[in-house]
């Protein structure tokens, strides 16, 4: 292990990670309630505003639902669906806009063939089959790692498949905030005034991306450090 100030530095890492994690999300959850409580001032429900874009974008074949939960906005590519939280369905504040048209802004990249959403969507079944078996193949790699260290390198280069998941995801959240900002603006959702606001809260949404990925690529070193740890000592 590499130790800095008497820690290992994989440890000064996750602790890193954990805490630019917490900040972001209470920095989002804040936004979140301030943005909620600002109205967009034209009436539009956050479902008014998907349903203009999708619209505006030559989209008719998706629907927009409202889901449970806050929070649990996403874009379904399988069935074409906008799901959004009851927050953000019925609500006209800026954060509803925001967030409404961001999620389709992931459908006008679905419409679009948008490469990184494509090389998305083809990766959620390996992720899905990654993620099912990948803690106990790590669990056991490093329990076994003395007698089988190739079954610990099975779990990272399964690990490495969600971290590289969560790397195609950056991109693919960024432009979708892009495509909805620019709308807003175009469309005239936004204006002058609060136009800085939805740009803050899809922006403070877009760090939480970037902290997974973050985290995901420090637990990554960590196997790693752990498995050529084991080469050095043979």
């Amino acid at each position: 292990m590499y130790y800095t100030s008497g820690l290992p530095i994989q440890w000064i890492i996750f602790i890193g990670v954990a805490l630019l994690s917490w900040l972001v999300q209470a920095n989002l959850k804040r936004k979140f309630e301030k943005y909620s409580r600002i109205s967009i001032g034209n009436g539009m429900t956050g479902r008014d505003v998907a349903l203009k874009m999708l619209h505006d974008n030559g989209i008719y074949d998706v629907k927009v639902i409202s889901t449970q939960g806050q929070l649990t906005d996403h874009y379904n590519p399988t069935n074409k669906t906008v799901n959004l939280s009851q927050g953000v369905y019925e609500s006209d504040s800026i954060m509803a806009a925001a967030v409404a048209a961001h999620e389709c802004g992931h459908a006008v990249q679905h419409a679009k063939a948008y490469a990184p959403l494509t090389l998305r969507s083809k990766l959620v079944p390996v992720v899905s089959f990654a993620s099912s078996i990948m803690s106990w193949v790590l669990l056991l790699g490093i329990i076994m790692l003395q007698t089988f260290p190739q079954l610990l390198l099975a779990g990272i280069i399964l690990f490495a498949s969600t971290t590289l998941f969560s790397l195609v995801t950056l991109p693919v959240e960024i432009n979708a905030s892009y495509r909805a900002l620019v709308w807003l603006g175009r469309a005239g959702i936004t204006n002058a005034y609060n136009h800085s606001y939805a740009e803050s809260a899809l922006r403070s949404a877009a760090y939480t991306y970037v902290v997974a990925a973050l985290g995901s690529l420090a637990t990554l070193f960590y196997y790693v450090m752990i498995f050529l740890g084991n080469r050095r000592n043979d």
